[in-house]
């Protein structure tokens, strides 16, 4: 299925069909759901808006679970505003998941992803972190090392002090940045500090050591492009199922691993790296974070937040192929530098990328120097928890002259925008002063408190007081809408005061502040601009802190956008109007768009812009401008589109042809035609038909005959032919005309003669005749045809088939005739109107059989038979000649005995010997004769008997290593060429008979590889055409191991492949058998490949192949025309390679063998 790109980022679009229908579309979103951060508790609600035609079907799901509990999930629609809702009364942490909208309708599909997180009330304990009574009791006084190991015995922990803070950090801190932590801090001895933590560490070591194999690769807290912060630790567990704990200022946390239930904290291990990802950061998110494995810490990293935001992100940039382009953004507070990604990777100052930042450190900016197309893709800005991301597009230069070329390097530079930076920085830097004033005064107060001396015992800490559960989180809102700020403290109806910009808030009709038991909340039921700023909660000395960004994106007044949705209908050169008025902040990018191409003024179009709305004036339109119209605003905060329909009504175009005749008979013609390809966007009401009868110059009127595009005409003469014009007409008025091909009336159009009918045979008895159809069917179909025959030297035509029994098809034979007269033939056609004329009659042919040379029909016959002595052979031919034949049966040359029945029936001759005997082994042969020609054929019939097995066999050794077996022919050897010896043998290692020889046309053979201090024993069988003998066997055959030998050096007798037999010329019969055979050595034994015209032949079970010690052989037992050719054999080892080749000839004479 293909997929298609949605207008907006972040949708899917699956379409169903290749081609849409004009008029109809696919579904896509105009508004898509956004995702949620949200309390638990709170009422959370996902909202969408879509279009298509038809009109789509709205579902959602979850990745996790259903949502098909109405207490817990309600879809809704609203008819006024048109969008879908997904409403959660009271979200609970179990509907932290990602949730999917779906827009369905027959063309297509459209889907996009929105997640879910939930803020929860505080930290649930779960049975498996319930405290054990050992957790329980109090902790008593002791050295900070003992406070340390012990905070592993408690999975929840009350959070870090100061002093204990500062040796963790410190613990896992690099040795560089010892003196910037003692700073601030406040440790002032520092050769002091350095040898307690010397203590410390390997106090830590030999606890870890547990648990732990090796750790390494600690890399601390750092925030991606995502705006998720990761930490990471490679480490060697010696148990993989330890437990892992994580804190946060000693405060255990919980957490996620991969594939389970989303949630802020998570783990994922990849082998031995383990890495914690924080997700959805806020400023609370801040502080120091620690890993322990069961109870012992491994890696603490401090995540330090800097009040920081963008003021200004970065905009999307075009720019053209070579040009420079150049990303910029001004923060809410001063960094000396900040993280730019390009495409997920990380980017520094080079000679691609050039990064600059202004003297007050909020104008940050990054240049891309020449752009080229690999290049383009999503580039980010990273600041604190923040990140912004933005498009390179590059341009490539479709100039065909500068195809090919090397564009030169251009001098402009793309990006930057219109924005004043300069003036955005100065008010952040005024606003930023104001901040640090305040900070400055409240540092002050607890710069004391921060001073901590190098070595502190821990008894009975004071009562920390009132501190924040969950604090403040910046909230982003839209003008006009509602917003709320929300924190948690530690004790219930605290008394506090609520700051905007530094100053104090009073409640009014707009802004209300309430407490509920643990929860302060701010909620302001009208947003605009004057309530944005930054917003602080103080309560018993402690404070949280959060920004309200108010943001004025576009937006369309819902009872404007149904009026502009409302599809516009106009005529051919009239004009259409579309106005919208919207609402958004300036500076706002206004586009109009006529199926996806932008328009601009010209001729025939006028955009006007007015405050607050935009108008398109479309003038002189035509029926091609109908289509979509697309209006589109854009300001820093986002995109919205609006859609319309535009429909330009016109004349239709002609009805189509060809014209389809249903009826044309003497009373009436009925004819149908094709509607015209564009019916002008009106509804046909009519067609309208004029007819003339053929041969007068006058049209007669039939009149609309309504909007089927089908006519009877009733008002005909027999026989005359009519054409017709035909005309479609709506309320925009009558097309051009279609004129039609002439139609006939009636069936009285005889049809044309047919062609000289040719003979396809002609015997004594039957003559067949084909012919083809006239060209001229005289309107009507085919019925049949008529066929008459004459005499040589007759005038008479005579009837071939009766009146009342037509020939249907063009071809038939006419069994009427005499046996050596001449005849020549002729066909009518008949269509409705009845016979036709005859053709050009036939040429004259003879009733008479034709001569034929004889030639056997068989498709395949054997060439060779083996018949058992004793049993009766037969042997059939089917063959065809005329005249008839004379049939000769031969054998070895000579006319068969007596003992040999012949039978001859038409087309068939059979040859038979009821008991065969040995002497009628030989070839017979068939001989077929006439007046035409001859024609042979010949068969071997070998007649035998299972095979007498041979004489005594003796065994003698000749060569150390090998034993020559000898035997006494077999009686049957004289008497039947074909018969051979096969050799198997048995040691007394293995007990078992196998074959070592076959296909021996002589009586003796040489066994190897004999082993001495084995017994041996050989069995000969003899072979034949029928099968094998019984076996002879040799007596018991062993080489006495000799002792006492001389210790011999070991020789190297590896050789690389050699030929010592080459493959002779062969020439053998066909049918007959072909045995190929050559002698090989070479050691490792080579592996042996035989091939027939290069293709191998080891797998091709027609050819017998077999390789034994060094002998390779190769049997066909019937050699046929296909095994003409090339044979080629390959040995090989590791040392090398050699080959050998002959060519085998096959001929069709018997008297060869």
């Amino acid at each position: 299925l293909p997929f298609k790109k949605s207008k907006v980022p972040g949708v899917m679009i699956t379409q169903y069909v290749e081609e849409i229908p004009e008029g109809k579309s696919h579904p896509d979103f105009t508004r898509k759901p956004i995702a949620l951060t949200i309390q638990e508790g709170k009422f959370g609600v996902f909202k969408a808006i879509v279009y298509g035609e038809p009109t789509p079907n709205v579902t959602w799901n979850r990745a996790n679970g259903k949502i098909d509990d109405p207490a817990k999930f309600q879809s809704k629609y609203d008819e006024a505003s048109g969008e879908h809702t997904l409403e959660i009364p009271k979200v609970c942490a179990e509907d932290a998941d990602t949730y999917k909208c779906f827009a369905t309708n027959e063309y297509g599909k459209a889907v996009c992803t929105i997640q879910l997180n939930v803020i929860e009330v505080g930290f649930k304990k779960t049975k498996e972190l319930a405290k054990s009574k050992e957790e329980q009791e109090a902790v008593k006084p002791g050295s900070f090392r003992t406070m340390l190991k012990k905070r592993g015995d408690a999975h929840e922990q009350k959070p870090l002090e100061s002093e204990e803070k500062v040796w963790e950090i410190l613990m896992s801190a690099d040795k560089k940045d010892y003196e910037q932590i003692c700073a601030e801090y406040g440790i002032t001895n520092f050769r002091g500090m350095l040898t307690k933590l010397a203590e410390m560490k390997k106090e830590r070591e030999v606890e870890q050591a547990q648990f732990i194999e090796h750790i390494s690769s600690l890399k601390h807290i750092e925030v991606n492009a995502d705006e998720n912060a990761t930490f990471e630790i490679d480490m060697d567990l010696k148990d993989a199922s330890s437990r892992i704990f994580l804190y946060k200022d000693g405060v255990m946390v919980p957490y996620t691993v991969e594939m389970e239930e989303e949630m802020k904290h998570q783990l994922k291990r990849v082998g031995k790296k383990f890495i914690f990802t924080i997700k959805n950061l806020d400023p609370e998110d801040a502080g120091l974070y620690s890993v322990d494995v069961e109870g012992v810490n491994i890696f603490s990293t401090d995540f330090k937040i800097p009040p920081v935001n963008f003021a200004v992100k970065i905009q999307e940039v075009k720019a053209e192929e070579r040009q420079d382009a150049i990303f910029q953004c001004v923060l809410t507070a001063p960094m000396a530098e900040i993280n730019w990604m390009g495409k997920s990777a990380p980017i520094e100052n080079d000679d691609k990328f050039e990064i600059t930042v202004s003297e007050d450190k909020l104008i940050h900016k990054l240049l891309v120097k020449d752009c080229q197309p690999l290049d383009a893709g999503i580039y980010a800005a990273v600041a604190g928890i923040h990140s912004c991301n933005a498009w390179l597009v590059v341009e490539v230069d479709k100039n065909p002259a500068n195809k090919g070329k090397k564009i030169a390097r251009k001098t402009t530079q793309a990006g930057g925008g219109d924005l004043d930076l300069e003036k955005i920085a100065k008010e952040q830097a005024e606003k930023h002063k104001k901040d640090m004033e305040e900070r400055l005064a409240e540092a002050k107060i607890k710069a004391a408190e921060r001073a901590l001396p190098l070595i502190v015992n821990l008894v009975n800490p004071p009562d920390p007081g009132v501190h924040f559960n969950l604090g403040l989180s910046d909230v982003t809102a839209i003008v006009g809408g509602p917003a709320e700020l929300v924190c948690k403290l530690s004790k219930e109806n605290v008394d506090g005061v609520w700051y905007l910009n530094g100053e104090e808030i009073q409640p009014d009709d707009v802004l209300t502040m309430s407490k509920d038991g643990f929860f302060q909340s701010l909620k302001i039921s009208k947003i605009s601009e004057d309530y944005a700023g930054k917003y602080k909660f103080e309560a018993d000395g402690r404070k949280t802190e959060a920004m309200i960004v108010v943001e004025d994106p576009p937006r369309f007044d819902t009872e404007e956008l149904k009026k502009f949705t409302v599809p516009i209908i106009t005529k051919k050169g009239q004009k259409a109007t579309f106005k919208i008025p919207f609402v958004g902040r300036d500076p706002m990018k206004i586009q109009w768009y006529h199926d996806g191409e932008e328009l601009s003024d010209d001729t025939n179009i006028k955009i006007e812009h007015g405050e607050g709305y935009s108008q398109l004036t479309l003038n002189k339109l035509q029926r091609k401008d109908t289509g979509e119209i697309k209006f589109k605003l854009k300001n820093e905060f986002g995109t919205v589109e609006a859609f319309a329909k535009i429909i330009v009504t016109d004349k239709p175009t002609p009805p189509l042809g060809p014209l389809e005749i249903i009826e044309a008979s003497q009373n009436a013609i009925e004819v149908k035609w094709r509607s015209p390809k564009d019916d002008g966007g009106c509804k046909i009401l009519n067609y309208i038909l004029e007819r003339q009868q053929i041969g007068r110059n006058t049209w007669k009127k039939l009149g609309p005959i309504g909007p089927e595009a089908h006519y009877k005409d009733s008002d005909v003469d027999h026989g005359r032919r009519y054409c017709y014009k035909i005309r479609a007409d709506t309320e925009m008025g009558s097309s051009e005309l279609m004129e039609t091909e002439d139609v006939q009336a009636g069936t009285k159009a005889y049809a044309g003669p047919p062609s000289a009918p040719k003979v396809v045979s002609a015997f004594k008895d039957c003559i067949t005749l084909t012919w083809n159809p006239p060209s001229n069917t005289g309107g009507t179909n085919i019925l049949g045809y008529n066929m008459e025959k004459r005499k040589k030297g007759s005038n008479l035509w005579s009837p071939v088939n009766p009146a009342d029994d037509k020939i249907k098809e063009k071809e038939f034979g006419v069994k009427d005739v005499i046996e050596g007269m001449e005849y020549e033939f002729r066909v009518a056609a008949i269509n409705n109107s009845g016979a036709g004329e005859f053709g050009t009659p036939s040429e004259f042919v003879f009733a008479r059989d034709p001569k034929i040379r004889p030639r056997f029909t068989d498709q395949k016959v054997k060439s060779f038979m083996v018949v058992q002595a004793g049993n009766s052979a037969r042997f059939n031919m089917n063959f065809e000649a005329s005249p008839w034949p004379d049939v000769t049966w031969m054998k070895d040359g000579m006319p068969v005995s007596k003992r040999v029945t012949i039978s001859n029936a038409e087309g068939a001759s059979q040859l038979l010997i009821p008991s065969s005997e040995r002497s009628d082994t030989g070839i017979y042969t068939i001989m077929v004769k006439n007046i035409v020609g001859q024609e042979t054929f010949s068969i071997e019939i070998r007649v035998t008997d299972e095979p007498k097995p041979p004489g005594p066999v003796e065994v003698d050794e000749n060569v150390p290593g090998t034993v020559t077996i000898s035997w006494s022919p077999s009686p049957d050897e004289k008497r039947d060429d074909r018969l051979h010896y096969l050799v198997s043998k048995r040691d007394s290692s293995k007990r078992t008979w196998h074959t070592v020889a076959d296909h021996i046309f002589n009586n003796k053979f040489t066994a190897c590889n004999i082993m001495p201090g084995r017994e041996y024993q050989f069995r000969v069988y003899a072979k034949n055409d029928m099968g094998s003998s019984q076996p002879s066997e040799s007596p018991k055959w062993e080489i006495t191991s000799k002792k006492g030998l001389p210790e011999t050096k070991t020789c190297n007798l590896e050789r690389p492949p050699k030929f010592l037999v080459p493959l002779k010329m062969h020439t053998a019969p066909q049918g007959y058998e072909c045995y190929m055979s050559c002698a090989v050595r070479g050691d490792p034994t080579p592996h042996v490949t035989w091939y027939r015209n290069n293709i191998s032949l080891n797998t091709n079970t027609n050819y017998l192949i077999s390789n034994t010690c060094g002998v390779c052989s190769m049997l066909i037992l019937r050699v046929g025309p296909k095994d003409t050719g090339e044979y080629k054999i390959i040995a090989e080892n590791h040392l090398g390679r050699a080959e050998c080749s002959t060519k085998l000839t096959v001929s069709d004479d018997w008297k060869l063998k």
